[in-house]
């Protein structure tokens, strides 16, 4: 493996790791008063946001589409398959990559639509 590949992928695996569930332990901005049940409301709805699943069918197919397009780019830009196993490889981190992205950003707005649920005027 060379090392501009480690030197990319390793710190783009770590990060996704340690932002995993971050989106779950979003605190909305409330615009007005808040009751004395805002404490334990937004607890419940953290852990309503960090209930769903890290690794699903949505991840399996980012890393595959990632992988399928990174490796047949490079097939096509440099005319043979030499590159073929670490432009996968590549793709399939980037996959993984934004699908934590988004997981995380799915997370802040089930926290947001359970708060306003309850009745907090939520704005952001």
């Amino acid at each position: 493996m060379p090392q501009i590949f480690k030197s990319v992928a390793i710190p783009i695996v770590f990060l996704a790791a340690a932002c995993t569930n971050s989106g779950s332990s979003y605190t909305p901005v409330i615009d007005g008063p808040v009751g004395p049940n805002y404490n334990a409301d937004l607890s419940q709805c953290q852990a309503l946001a960090a209930s769903g699943a890290t690794v699903d069918e949505r991840t399996a197919g980012s890393v595959a589409t990632g992988a399928a397009v990174a490796g047949a780019s490079s097939v096509i830009w440099n005319d043979n398959s030499n590159n073929l196993g670490e432009a996968a490889a590549v793709g399939a981190v980037a996959g993984l990559t934004a699908d934590l992205i988004q997981k995380n950003s799915d997370r802040e707005a089930i926290v947001k639509n359970c708060m306003r649920g309850r009745g907090y005027n939520v704005v952001g």
